[in-house]
């Protein structure tokens, strides 16, 4: 495997190289031409791999991942072209892992996930050397959400996946010398290594509010763009991505229970950023990173003003053995890669998660947080009832639960957002 530092130097070198040159991606990844897909990385005992092979059955589901077309189409890919890659997956003649599941071709040739959408970035990070200001800057940041999805979800060890991420990282990187926004990477000294975070700004005239943000155990930091662009920079208030442990920049720890460890020492390092009012902090994760900012909201609750989770896993799947294995293996085999697992048993897999659980912990069975916080998800989501949200509100001064009943999912999609936003920016001025 290439090492990340060469890797980056090969990227830049080629990045400045004319359009007709060689493919970047054929270049990075001519090692993998036989790479393991990402459905085979992960190993199951045999009675564990029984009941999923049992259960791939009974879903008779046409894709290994969670295709979130709508999601993608959201933060900047164009449609067409999501349907175009999709398209050239699903017709793919190439042999996959599993017959029955389009997106597992093998191999990092024609049809394979990571090489269509790796290709559809390049396309667009070609496409910016035509175009300036704020327009060359979206098609880069679209550039680098294509290449995170190239890498989704992201496992520990797919290689493919990890070349994709460095590519993704150069790609915001130069969308980021190019907007008329500031973003500045920040590092925070975190048990002997350095949390690798992003500070985006509208401007630097004088302090701004903050919103440290979280994504879910499959999605980058870099895949946040357009929550600033569109939600937060209109309204002057700065954006924070930290990415959740085990994952991206954040690698190098291990999730464990204590979800939030690492968005806590950034909470702790912001009175050092002289372009952030650490007085006004706000808190937004998705999914598991929803998990983290609500325990961050009890453990420092002088530092914080409010909190947003949406679709949040807060205690019914994390405590429910039953749901758990009734979850999609893509997600399965995420929450056995974040806990390190080499072979993994679905009983004893369930058990740990309970540890998770925000109730099991004692966050949410005593005392109240005097953090307000917002904890919302979209109508039947399986991975956040509203039974949770009952209870984060519940627990918390001023929280809310909120279900958004849309049968649209990207209508539900930006209406949480928007109702999210204004319920923050509300209690960040009060």
């Amino acid at each position: 495997m290439i090492c990340s530092q060469h890797l980056q130097s090969k990227v830049s070198d080629l990045a400045m190289s004319e359009p007709s040159s060689k493919n970047l991606s054929e270049v990075l990844f001519a090692k993998h031409k036989q790479a393991k897909e990402t459905s085979a990385l992960t190993e199951y005992l045999p009675s564990s791999q029984e009941i999923l092979e049992k259960k791939k059955v009974e879903d008779d589901a046409a894709w290994y991942r969670i295709v979130r077309r709508l999601q993608w189409v959201w933060q900047g890919v164009d449609p067409i072209d999501q349907e175009e890659v999709l398209a050239k997956i699903a017709s793919s003649d190439g042999s996959r892992t599993s017959d029955e599941q389009l997106d597992t071709v093998m191999g990092y040739r024609s049809g394979n996930w990571a090489y269509e959408w790796t290709k559809l970035g390049m396309t667009y990070q070609r496409g910016s050397r035509e175009l300036e200001g704020e327009s060359a800057a979206d098609s880069l940041f679209n550039a680098s959400l294509c290449f995170s999805i190239a890498g989704y979800p992201h496992l520990k060890n797919d290689s493919l996946a990890r070349q994709a991420q460095t590519l993704a990282n150069n790609a915001y990187a130069e969308a980021a010398k190019k907007t008329k926004y500031v973003v500045k990477p920040i590092e925070v000294p975190y048990k002997n290594k350095k949390i690798v975070a992003n500070l985006h700004l509208s401007s630097t005239e004088k302090p701004q509010p903050v919103v440290i943000v979280s994504a879910g155990l499959d999605t980058l930091q870099t895949d946040m763009w357009r929550l600033f662009r569109d939600y937060l920079a209109p309204r002057n208030i700065a954006m924070l991505t930290v990415d959740m442990p085990s994952l991206g920049h954040s690698r190098h720890w291990t999730l464990t229970e204590d979800t939030s460890c690492l968005h806590q020492a950034v909470l702790n390092e912001l009175p050092n950023l002289p372009w952030v009012d650490h007085h006004k902090v706000g808190l937004f994760g998705f999914r598991f990173g929803g998990n983290a900012m609500i325990r961050l909201s009890f453990l420092e609750q002088t530092k914080i003003k409010a909190c947003v989770a949406l679709g949040a896993p807060i205690h019914d799947i994390l405590s429910s053995p039953s749901k758990m294995a009734g979850m999609p293996k893509m997600y399965i085999d995420v929450l056995a890669s974040r806990l390190g697992k080499s072979v993994v048993d679905l009983n004893s897999l369930s058990k740990r998660l309970a540890a998770w659980s925000l109730k099991i912990q004692g966050f949410l069975s005593s005392r109240k947080t005097q953090v307000p916080i917002m904890a919302l998800s979209l109508d039947n989501d399986f991975m956040s009832p509203y039974s949770d949200n009952q209870l984060v509100a519940m627990f918390s001064h001023g929280g809310e639960a909120k279900k958004i009943n849309s049968k649209i999912i990207s209508q539900g999609y930006e209406q949480s957002l928007d109702l999210a936003i204004k319920w923050l920016e509300k209690e960040l001025f009060r």
